[in-house]
């Protein structure tokens, strides 16, 4: 990327070892979705830096709040309660306020809600599995959520996606946007998991492992667990649509 566009010059140069590579075979999909050619760096766009923007206005009072912000009065989503939060902050550990947060997920017996997903789970009709937050001025941000199970994917005979979130993040336009997964700390999945597995570094791997924050628990209501966004630098959060590197 150029330096020579404003506010870019002091960006970190990118580690391209640090994101696994597009053609991973034990990873099945990525057979058919990797490149053939070399990949090409583009310099952005005035568009690409400066807009479409959304607006704060656009989020409601229970957009963070999965447990409830798709269940009828009086009810709540099934399954154990959690409470996910963080900071997004950039490779300096400065806060980024204003980044809009999306969450999405499977529900408490691993099915997503979607015409598309046909595992045996049932759906949970109180839950919809998705959410969104601004971080606030010093880039912190919170969920409150069930905590998604594993799920059966067509990678072969037997193989189980971990327990996950994925995480969307956008900067000050739609255009600026990353996208991640969230794992929790313990699950013995992870390390079985050729999505997983196809990241190169097992110190990028711990950046997508979200620890049980026992200081954050809610007594006798919900566990805890904290996930840190770091956007740029050595210590940055693994982004799977930035395979190219931060």
């Amino acid at each position: 990327m150029s330096t020579d566009s404003p506010g870019l010059a002091d960006l970190a140069p990118r580690d391209l070892t640090w994101h696994p590579p597009a053609l991973t075979p034990d990873y099945r999909s990525s057979r058919a979705r990797a490149p053939g050619h070399k990949l090409l760096s583009l310099p952005p766009s005035g568009s690409t830096l400066c807009g479409p923007v959304f607006g704060h206005d656009l989020l409601g009072p229970h957009d963070h709040d999965l447990i409830v912000n798709y269940a009828a009065p009086g009810e709540t989503a099934i399954g154990p309660r959690i409470l996910v939060h963080g900071r997004v902050i950039d490779e300096d550990a400065r806060p980024v306020p204003g980044a809009l947060v999306e969450v999405w997920q499977a529900n408490a017996g691993g099915r997503y809600r979607h015409r598309n997903d046909t595992y045996l789970a049932p759906i949970d009709p109180n839950f919809g599995g998705c959410g969104r937050v601004i971080s606030d001025a010093d880039g912190r941000y919170e969920f409150r959520t069930i905590k998604p199970a594993p799920y059966p994917w067509p990678n072969g005979v037997n193989f189980w996606r971990p327990a996950h979130i994925h995480i969307s993040v956008f900067g000050h336009a739609f255009a600026q946007r990353l996208i991640t997964q969230m794992y929790f700390e313990g699950d013995p999945l992870i390390r079985l998991c050729p999505i997983v597995q196809a990241i190169p570094d097992p110190t990028a791997v711990d950046t997508l492992i979200a620890p049980l924050d026992m200081e954050a628990t809610l007594p006798h209501d919900m566990m805890a667990y904290r996930f840190d966004i770091v956007l740029r630098g050595r210590a940055s959060t693994m982004f799977e649509n930035r395979m190219e590197g931060n």
